[in-house]
């Protein structure tokens, strides 16, 4: 009769634990689906972070450029003086 009982006994630890791994290893992997779906998120926002980077001007190219700026303002304020015979001291 041992025998008998231990086969039921094996029957129902079977019924138990078969589910439960079944479980377990379906959320092991929706786990890894959403790491994957984080770290592709983590890449995005990394890459959008050095395309921002890239945009930028630097200071000297910013200098130059202003310098270049000011420089068509002076020409423009010396043929505007020279026009209207005013003289300004450039100190």
């Amino acid at each position: 009769m041992s025998v008998g009982l231990d086969i039921i006994w094996n029957v129902i630890l079977t019924l138990l634990v078969a589910p439960i791994a079944w479980a377990l290893s379906y959320i092991n992997k929706r786990v890894d689906g959403v790491d994957s779906t984080t770290n592709n998120i983590w890449k995005t926002i990394a890459e959008t972070r050095e395309n921002m980077a890239s945009s930028y001007v630097t200071k000297t190219d910013l200098h130059n450029d202003l310098n270049r700026i000011l420089q068509r303002f002076d020409r423009l304020e010396e043929k505007l003086d020279r026009m209207t015979g005013v003289k300004h001291d450039r100190s």
